[in-house]
């Protein structure tokens, strides 16, 4: 099937997951009931069951499916529309804290 097809001609998701080629999908319980591979479309349902085993990056998924990484990020923007998949994104190294302040931590506490 065509990646044109596949997203129903979209370029991009339109919901709130930003998703970073580094960014783990893990599927959710719900993605357990049977009638979501009866009603996914086959790539959505491949998705699904390869984030059953394990957290898998949206990079991962899409050399594993071999399809490019929009289609892939518009496919997993839908399992995550329907609650299907929780998707994690990465701390920004802006947000990561200061190695001399987990220093000083660490020291702190070994004088205790």
């Amino acid at each position: 099937m065509r990646p044109y097809a596949m997203t129903r001609g979209r370029t991009s998701h339109a919901g709130r997951h930003r998703l970073d080629l580094i960014a783990l999908v893990i599927a959710e319980p719900a993605a357990d009931d049977p009638v979501w591979d009866m009603t996914l479309s086959p790539e959505h349902a491949h998705i699904l069951d390869l984030c059953r085993r394990r957290a898998q990056s949206v990079a991962e998924l899409a050399a594993e499916l071999d399809l490019a990484v929009g289609v892939v990020r518009v496919l997993i923007g839908d399992l995550a529309d329907e609650e299907l998949v929780h998707v994690t994104r990465p701390v920004p190294p802006a947000e990561l804290p200061d190695e001399s302040i987990l220093r000083e931590v660490i020291d702190g506490l070994r004088a205790l």
